[in-house]
């Protein structure tokens, strides 16, 4: 029997199992965009867009020297600097340090390794002004483990949100949890295959060599497909003498930070979230 974290989580979960088919990638597109623009909009501090080495960004502007280049989720696919920008401001806010949310380019119509080529520009760039970490939920966490590979930035920290880490799906959650828990596994698949190809020709996190890699949060989701892939970066990072902050979220599902004004339990978990990453920060 599976245990909810909350009646709001249990109805997001059910009514997402009555949808019809999906629609094409500009609708898609496009319902991302509403639905965040229904959520609160997070707190108020100055904030404005702007191109970073010829990516477009937005800079939530905390007066501080430190900074988080944030890479949005949405499976390679969906996202932009509206999606996340509630979040961002969280994330600014519970940091006090300034967020540069990244609008990296997306699939289909620019594959790999264009996202990871963005995300290392916006690194390089902020790395060059003073300390720099790296975040990310979904697919974003993703880009961003990635582009920290290619980065000159020597980075602080990783903050990682139901971090997608294995684009094979070759992880048991998401054989238990694939189908009828928000994130669709076959619909997964094919966005990868718009965006890598196969699998297999990108580089797999759970295959590198972690040593000296900068201290990281990853907090997974229970119903989350991608819990487990999450669970073994964190294990083979402290095997790998890294500091490591690893929490799953009971009863909660993917995106959960999306959700925070529905279900009290998604909010604790955000919350959570928020001051972890202020924690690794100092």
């Amino acid at each position: 029997m599976t245990i909810f974290a909350d009646e709001a989580i249990e109805r997001f979960v059910l009514d997402s199992r009555q949808a019809g088919p999906a629609p094409g990638v500009d609708e898609l597109r496009q319902g991302s965009r509403d639905r965040a623009h229904l959520r609160p909009k997070g707190p108020d501090m100055p904030a404005h867009d702007t191109v970073v080495a010829g990516v477009a960004v937005r800079v939530f502007d905390q007066q501080s020297t430190s900074r988080i280049v944030y890479l949005h989720g949405g499976g390679f696919v969906l996202g932009d600097l509206d999606t996340h920008d509630a979040l961002c401001r969280r994330l600014a806010a519970a940091t006090g340090t300034t967020v540069v949310s990244v609008a990296y380019r997306l699939a289909p119509e620019h594959p790999y390794p264009a996202a990871i080529d963005d995300a290392v520009a916006v690194l390089d760039w902020a790395g060059a002004l003073g300390p720099v970490a790296v975040g990310g939920d979904s697919a974003g966490a993703f880009v961003g483990l990635l582009a920290s590979r290619r980065t000159a930035a020597s980075l602080t920290a990783q903050l990682l949100l139901c971090p997608l880490v294995d684009i094979t799906f070759d992880q048991p959650s998401a054989e238990e949890l694939g189908t009828g828990f928000t994130l669709d596994m076959p619909t997964q698949r094919q966005w990868v295959s718009w965006w890598a190809g196969e699998a297999s020709a990108v580089p797999n996190p759970l295959l590198f060599d972690l040593e000296g890699m900068p201290p990281a949060l990853v907090v997974a989701a229970q119903l989350d497909p991608l819990r487990d892939g999450a669970e073994r970066y964190a294990k083979r990072l402290e095997a790998a003498g890294v500091p490591v902050v690893f929490r799953v979220e009971p009863g909660l599902v993917h995106n959960f930070s999306t959700m925070t004004h529905l279900s009290p339990a998604a909010a604790a978990a955000d919350a959570r979230f928020l001051t972890d990453a202020a924690a690794i920060l100092r």
